[in-house]
């Protein structure tokens, strides 16, 4: 089974992240991925974006799973990231997110990230698991909490 921690570090847990909205968050996004693993900034906003106009990526229960292709990518990139209030997401639920995991995986897309997508679903289905993780206090406690789980 695929878990989450093996592809997510510490550097890659951002929390309390002042965003306005979905088109913010993706530029946040990918002014990290350009500074801490060198990818173009531009792609990353880009495929993100394209990848939400073609439907929500908001799973409900206040969590969402934006998600893209890039050719630029030879191993799938995750981030965690807790914004510091809950945002609009166009979930199916229509509640505000507060969890959002961010998955960026290799073009041509690989049985691994369909694999990961729905870990990721099943994890964040749980509300224990959702509750444990909002008392998590920083990266640390995260990353430990995803290592169990």
């Amino acid at each position: 089974m695929v878990k989450l921690a093996e592809h997510l570090s510490v550097n890659d847990i951002l929390l309390g992240v002042d965003v306005p909205n979905k088109s913010g968050l993706f530029e946040l996004v990918g002014q990290h991925m350009e500074q801490t693993h060198k990818l173009p900034r531009h792609c990353v906003t880009t495929s993100l974006l394209r990848r939400e106009q073609a439907g929500s990526t908001g799973l409900g229960d206040g969590v969402a799973v934006p998600h893209a292709r890039l050719s630029e990518l030879d191993t799938i990139h995750a981030l965690y990231l807790r914004p510091r209030g809950p945002m609009a997401f166009n979930a199916s639920d229509r509640k505000p997110v507060s969890d959002i995991v961010v998955l960026l995986v290799p073009a041509p897309a690989a049985p691994l990230h369909l694999d990961l997508l729905a870990e990721i679903a099943r994890l964040f289905s749980d509300q224990n698991f959702r509750e444990e993780l909002d008392q998590c206090e920083n990266e640390q406690e995260i990353m430990s909490l995803l290592d169990r789980s």
